[in-house]
C-alpha cells in the first residue's frame, strides 16, 4: 500500500501582490483572513473580485492570502474557456509567457499583463511526509483515487519542503471528472 493524502479541491482564485491589494481595495488595505487553509500561514479571504476576459466575467472570485511578490490568477480549464483566456497549465509561480487579465475590485481595477494560469496538479508533503512516501521535491508521480469515478492522475508534481503539508490539490474540473469532495484519500503511485 503506497502514501496516501486527502484532496484538497481548488476553486478558481487569486493571488494578489500588495501593490494590486491596495489598488483594487483602498489605500493602506491587509487581506482579510475568512477561514485558515491547510497549508501553513495561508488563508481564504474576505476579499473577492471579478475577473475579465475577452469573452467574458467571472463575477466574485476569491482572494487568497497572504500578499505574494506577483499577482497570480489561478483558473481551472472551465473557467479560462468562459472567458475566453487560453491559459497553460503552469506550476504555481511560473508565469512567464502566460496571459493578462483585468481585475476589477470595489475601488479600482488592475490590468495584467500576464499572470493566468491553469495550475498544475500537485501534491504538497512536509519534508518528513516526502521521506515516508519516498518521494522529494520537484517529483513527478501519479495519485490513484478508488470510487464509482476512480481514477489515476500522471504528472503530479511533488511540493516538498517547510511550510507545506500533506494535501493534493487538484482543481474542480479534475475533482469533478473522478467524482471527488475534499478530503478523499488518494494513493501515491511511484
Amino acid at each position: 500500500m503506497g502514501y496516501k493524502a486527502e484532496v484538497g479541491l481548488s476553486n478558481k482564485h487569486l493571488h494578489l501582490k500588495s501593490e494590486d491589494i491596495e489598488v483594487l481595495f483602498g489605500k493602506g488595505h491587509t487581506l482579510t483572513p475568512t477561514k485558515p487553509l491547510k497549508q501553513p500561514g495561508q488563508f481564504a479571504c474576505e476579499e473577492k473580485v471579478d475577473i475579465v476576459g475577452p469573452k467574458g466575467v467571472l463575477k466574485g472570485v476569491r482572494v487568497l492570502g497572504p500578499a505574494r511578490p506577483e499577482t497570480q490568477v489561478e483558473l481551472a480549464m472551465t473557467d479560462a474557456r468562459a472567458i475566453g483566456v487560453t491559459a497553460p497549465i503552469r506550476e504555481s509561480g511560473k508565469l512567464d509567457g502566460t496571459p493578462g487579465l483585468k481585475l476589477v475590485g470595489p475601488v479600482g481595477e488592475v490590468t495584467l499583463d500576464h499572470g493566468a494560469i491553469i495550475a498544475l496538479r500537485h501534491i504538497h508533503l512536509s519534508p518528513a511526509q516526502a521521506i515516508e512516501a519516498g518521494v522529494k521535491d520537484k517529483d513527478i508521480v501519479s495519485i490513484k483515487f478508488e470510487g464509482e469515478r476512480g481514477l489515476v492522475f500522471d504528472n503530479v508534481l511533488v511540493r516538498s519542503g517547510e511550510g507545506h503539508e500533506s494535501e493534493i490539490h487538484l482543481d474542480t474540473d479534475e475533482g469533478n471528472a473522478a467524482g471527488l469532495a475534499n478530503g478523499v484519500l488518494g494513493e501515491i503511485i511511484k
